[in-house]
């Protein structure tokens, strides 16, 4: 009997996916283990194994299909000793039927009523429901009450110019329903159709500027979501502390050469992530979550560190941060970064976590304010280290030195609370030894 392979739960918030790429086709055998297909989920592009072995007889979900819900059947698959073509021969998943009560009202629904014949082109510079105008003619459109669906455009291409709208009129009020339908059977005229429900603007763009249009990816589409989300529901307070890196460094040096015979070379941010786990645990009050009905706060430091992609955003977790050496944090982050890039991380790799760090300092940033990643309730943004004047000593002396700032989750963590984990951070990165004993 053929065997349906149906769209996974690669997560445990997923509920559709996008079919980004097939790895096998029709006709190949496949084992259990064997790779099928990438799906992109709204985490991560992860790859998705054979579990029973076969025949593909039909591939029924093309790759680039968009929200294909969890369950879907994707795939069928002819089972050892079945003839592929009998699999292949399966029909297609049959659409969802819509409820009964809304099919026999589509039913009764009359039906629409003829469109209007269409405006003459040169009359309507519009493509499709669109307008084409210049920036500045829809501006004086706007505060002349000028509807540019009957502007004939005078530009390239009938667009519509500041010259069309200067001595354009403002739209007339819609008359009464009453009144449209006495002039309608007064005319004979066909009715006026209703005006359409409101929609949300569109965001506008100069589509005569050389441009192309890249699809949203779902990774994408939750980053903007997310963000959105944070900036919109959590009040961010931003604490900015500079740090002398002096002894840090001396000692990355001293630790990488003990290291080197191990492979193991640590970065500076290998140690900020420590850093940043000790001083959570040390100032518990800021390894927290607000809920809105309860505060829950975290005994181990998980830190989830920003890693960039080629489609966006992640951030793998380093868990138990404060209790790692500082070669097993090295380690591990080489590899989920290196994982992260390529698309196979596990999702509980990625989600969770009770802090993030960010770091720009690679990029030359001297100081940046990063956005809460929620459920958690701060993040720390790293800016790059550099040659400043500095106070040594009661004198004033060259040190290097960044500035880093916590943004915290006002809701849940007072301002003092976050002051005293940010000294505590400036404290530990400026005499390290005292995080790695």
């Amino acid at each position: 009997m053929p065997i349906e392979i149906k769209m996974p739960a690669l997560s445990p918030t997923m509920e559709e996916g996008t079919l980004a790429k097939w790895l096998v086709k029709e006709g190949d055998t496949v084992k259990s283990g064997d790779l099928m297909a990438e799906i992109e989920t709204d985490k991560a592009t992860m790859e998705f194994e054979a579990v029973d072995e076969g025949v593909v007889g039909k591939i029924l979900v093309a790759e680039g299909t968009d929200n294909v819900k969890v369950g879907t059947v994707i795939m069928v698959l002819a089972g050892e000793g079945e003839d592929a073509s009998a699999a292949a021969a399966a029909p297609a998943p049959a659409k969802a039927e819509a409820p009964k009560e809304e099919a026999s009202k589509a039913e009764a629904a009359p039906a629409p009523a003829a469109a209007p014949a269409p405006a003459p082109a040169k009359a309507a510079a519009a493509s499709g429901d669109r307008v084409k105008a210049s920036p500045l003619a829809k501006r004086i459109a706007a505060e002349k009450g000028v509807d540019l669906a009957g502007v004939a455009g005078s530009g390239p291409n009938g667009r519509i110019v500041k010259a069309d709208v200067e001595g354009g009129k403002a739209a007339a009020p819609a008359a009464a329903p009453a009144a449209q339908a006495q002039a309608a059977a007064a005319s004979q005229a066909p009715a006026a159709a209703a005006a359409p429900a409101a929609k949300p603007a569109a965001v506008w763009f100069d589509d005569t500027i050389p441009h192309e249009a890249e699809k949203l990816s779902n990774i994408r589409k939750t980053i903007a979501r997310r963000l959105t989300e944070s900036k919109q529901t959590v009040p961010h307070i931003y604490l900015t502390v500079d740090v002398r890196l002096d002894a840090l460094l001396k000692l990355r040096g001293e630790l990488n050469k003990s290291l080197e015979s191990r492979g193991v070379k640590l970065s500076v941010n290998d140690l900020l992530i420590k850093a940043l786990g000790v001083a959570l645990i040390q100032a518990p009050k800021c390894n927290v979550t607000y809920t809105g009905s309860e505060l829950i706060k975290y005994s181990r430091a998980d830190v989830s560190v920003a890693v960039s992609t080629p489609t966006g955003l992640i951030t793998p977790i380093i868990k138990d941060a404060a209790n790692k050496s500082v070669s097993a944090i090295s380690t591990e982050m080489k590899d989920l970064a290196g994982r992260a890039k390529e698309g196979k991380l596990k999702p509980e790799e990625y989600q969770g976590g009770t802090a993030s760090l960010s770091n720009m300092g690679m990029f030359g940033i001297k100081q940046f304010d990063a956005v809460i990643n929620p459920p958690q309730g701060m993040i720390l943004a790293v800016g790059a280290g550099e040659k400043r004047p500095y106070i040594v000593d009661d004198a004033l002396g060259v040190a290097t030195v960044m500035s880093v700032t916590g943004s915290f989750d006002h809701r849940a963590i007072d301002g003092a609370d976050g002051a005293a984990m940010m000294k505590i951070l400036k404290e530990l990165i400026e005499a390290p030894m005292g995080m790695i004993a």
